[in-house]
This record gives structure tokens, sequence and C-alpha cells, in this order.
């Protein structure tokens, strides 16, 4: 492994919250040196006036399923490893679409582009008993098998157990809760995307605060805009002040769009969606043949969602203002919600990371620059219980991505949701370069990170 000197870039000091000029010097996929560096090293970088970050940490991904029949299985992770991701966490929303041996296996024979965690996921385990209605509750025998493949999955290092309730309505408190108890430990985490949104997301909010209270375990709540981003994101978020102030350890992540994204055929767009949201078929794109970049009419709506259930559509119908009010809460992060079908989905898995530091940093100046990097780097680590990650100290693992804050900027859009940032120099994964200038140089850097219940 080649030793890496990276000299004269401007690093985030989260105590002092200041951008400070430091010297790194990175060994053995360490970082061994910071300061005036004398010593010799086999790469030199010269970061003069470029931030030198602690990698982006995405809390919320979704490449749970890793296509054996292709030459390189992996997607998604190669567009976050390029808008200067180098950690991330899979099985949100209650989904794995694949094994979580299988998954975790295969990283740790081959490698991936990215360092991943993984959740064990709620709708998985139904699916995986033989619940396939997504409208009734599981019986107690149900649960019980689901309690049994926890005991089975929890060897494999899983971050804890995530819930997609909007997408099985039929699902029961008592059963997730339920589920969360039969976790040996009080340091797991849960995630949850909530039941409902708009006028009901506040209630959803205060389920997943009880749910975090009974099983005394801590809650993620899972792309916050997407719940209260129709005018009820300030009572959300008081919501959770409260629940906080009272001692329940409630965190939530956001990506940086103001339309949401995911398959057509899911409850999200049952009847009546359209009536909540104030919105008509036209605010929906289609983002797959044979309706690509198609907006919906009230037909071709129907015909998705009979003939197509799993294309992706993304709905325009949030706030941009209750997003940023979101991004600006101290216990959100930045999390992506990453999840495309080939190279159709949502920008928000090619730009979330970039947009923030751009349009929200930059541009509009909503959020300070080290705030930001604070909520994609050492927020989410200590989240995570990696106390090697997070940021740029002596002997932390070296996982460094490298930017101009005047030129980053996102470039994925609606319509061609995967195109890669501008600004980004190098990503650096466990001390190997990984990315230059925009290029993927080696892709397999990545490791399965089991997670730390010390």
């Amino acid at each position: 492994m080649k030793s890496i000197k990276i000299i004269n870039g401007l690093v985030p000091d989260f105590e002092k919250m200041l951008m400070i000029q430091k010297d790194i010097l990175l060994e053995d996929g360490k970082i061994s040196q910071i300061g005036n560096i004398s010593k010799e090293a086999d790469i030199n970088i010269d970061a003069k006036g470029k931030i030198v970050s602690p990698g982006f940490i995405d809390i919320h991904m979704h490449e749970e399923e890793l296509d054996m029949t292709e030459k390189d299985p992996y997607f998604i992770a190669y567009y976050e490893l390029k808008m200067g991701v180098t950690t991330c966490v899979g099985g949100n929303c209650g989904a794995n679409r694949q094994s979580v041996e299988d998954f975790v296996g295969y990283i740790q024979q081959h490698g991936s582009p990215v360092n991943y965690m993984m959740y064990l996921g709620h709708n998985f385990l139904r699916s995986a008993v033989g619940v396939e209605d997504r409208y009734r509750a599981s019986t107690k025998n149900e649960i019980e098998q689901m309690k049994k493949l926890v005991r089975k999955y929890v060897p494999t290092g899983i971050v804890g157990i995530s819930y997609g309730i909007e997408y099985s309505p039929g699902i029961e408190t008592e059963e997730i809760i339920d589920l969360a108890r039969n976790l040996d430990s009080d340091k797991y985490l849960l995630s949850a995307h909530f039941r409902s949104d708009v006028e009901k997301s506040v209630e959803a909010i205060t389920e997943l605060i009880e749910i975090s209270k009974m099983s005394k375990l801590p809650m993620q709540i899972s792309h916050i805009g997407s719940c209260s981003a129709y005018g009820y994101m300030d009572e959300g978020l008081k919501t959770i002040i409260k629940a906080r102030m009272e001692g329940t350890d409630i965190f939530a992540d956001c990506y940086p769009y103001d339309a949401f994204g995911t398959f057509i055929g899911s409850a999200a767009f049952d009847d009546g969606c359209f009536e909540k949201w104030n919105r008509t078929f036209s605010d929906v794109l289609l983002t797959e043949d044979p309706f690509k970049n198609m907006r919906c009419t009230e037909e071709i709506f129907f015909k998705a969602r009979k003939e197509y259930p799993d294309m992706i559509a993304v709905a325009f119908v949030m706030n941009e203002s209750e997003i940023i009010q979101a991004l600006q809460a101290p216990f959100v992060f930045v999390g992506s919600d990453g999840v495309y079908r080939k190279d159709s989905g949502h920008p928000r898995g090619a730009g979330s990371f970039p947009k923030v530091l751009s349009r929200y940093v930059r541009e509009n100046k909503n959020l300070d620059l080290v705030d930001a990097l604070w909520k994609m780097t050492q927020g989410p680590a200590n989240r995570l219980r990696l106390d090697q990650k997070g940021e740029i100290k002596t002997g932390m693992d070296a996982d460094i991505t490298i930017f101009d804050s005047e030129t980053i900027k996102d470039n994925a859009t609606f319509e061609q949701p995967t195109l890669s940032p501008d600004g980004i120099d190098y990503v650096i994964v466990n001390g190997e370069i990984a990315v230059e200038n925009n290029q993927v140089k080696n892709g397999r850097l990545g490791k399965f990170i089991r997670y730390s219940l010390k």
C-alpha cells in the first residue's frame, strides 16, 4: 500500500467548528501524521485552496441486492463513491432484497466501491415467513418465526432492524416493538420509514418515538423531508425536540430534494395520495421504459401501477423551504436514500452530498460549511458507533474526500439521474485512491463493517 501525503488543505475541526489548514500523511490505511510533515510519501497531493474532509457517510442508501449475472454487480455504490461517500448503510426502509449473509459474503470476498454497513429489514423478514399481504398484520406465530431469523442474522454484524411501515400498512406497532426487543443489546440502532405523511406525519413521528421508548433502543427517522415537508415540518421537528429533551434517543436524516422517489406499485401511491398531497397525476414522473421521463396522466398512472409496479416514480409534492428547515436541525444528518434500477431513478443517489454543499452552503448560505460537513461525517459516524471514522485525527481510518468548495456541484437531474458531480478531486478509501478527477481508479477498496456493540 502506497503512502499518501496531502498538503495545504483545509480540514474541518469539529471541536472548534472551524476550517484549519493542515498537512496529512496516510499510511497503511490510517491517518499516521497531521501537521508539518517532513516525511516523504509515495504519492503527494497539493490540496491548496481545497477542502480535505473525512469521507462522507451515507446513513441511508439502498443497494441491497447484488446482481451476480453482471460482470460487476455493484451499481449505486459507484455513484455514491463519485459524490465523495466512502461509507454507506443499506437495508433501510425495511428492505433487504437479498440474504444479508450473501451480500456480506460477497463484499468480504471481493471488496466493494465503498465501505458497507447493513440493517436487517422488517419487510424482508415478513416476506421470509410468508406474509405477502402488506395490508395485514403478522400473526403471533409469524412474529416468532421472525424473531428466530433476527437471531440468525445478528452474527452477520447488522446495525439493527429497519422498518418500512408505510410500505406495509398492516404492520402493528406491537409487532415492531416485539421484534426490536429481540435484539440482545440496547446499543443496536432502529431506523424507520414512517407510517403516514402530510397531516398524519406528526402522528407517525410520535409512533416512532414511542417505539424507541418502549424498546429502549435509539431510533433513526428515515428521510424526514418526505414525511413532513408538506406544511408539517415545524410541528414534526418540535415533536422530536420535545422527545429528545425528555431523554429519548432520536435522530433523523434528510435528502436535499423536494420530490421523493419510490416504486410506483408501492402503498405510497395508494388511493387518496393525490388528495392528501394536493397534487395531481402530472406531478408524478416515471423513470423507466415504456414511460421513461414521462409525466403521468390518469391512464398512464394506473397502467404503470398494474403492469410495471417495480418502476421507480418521482413525486414532486414537497416544499423546499421545509427541506432546508430539516437540514438545519442539529439532529438531522444528510442521507441520500439513493435507489436506482440500472440507470433509472431519482438524482439523489448521485447528487445529494454535492447539492447540499453547493446549493445550501455556497449559494443560499442556509448551512455553514463545517456544520454541513459534520452532518455528513462525524455526526453519522457517532450514530453508527464508527469510532475510527468521521474525523481527521491521527490513528483514524484514511477515508478522505478532497473537493473544491467553490466549484463542487451536483449535475444529476430528474431526466439524467446518474450524472456525476463536479468539484471532487479525490476520494480515498481505506488509505488508497478510489476516485481521481471524477474517474473511478479502484472500485474494490471498501469493506463490510460489522456494527460495534463495544
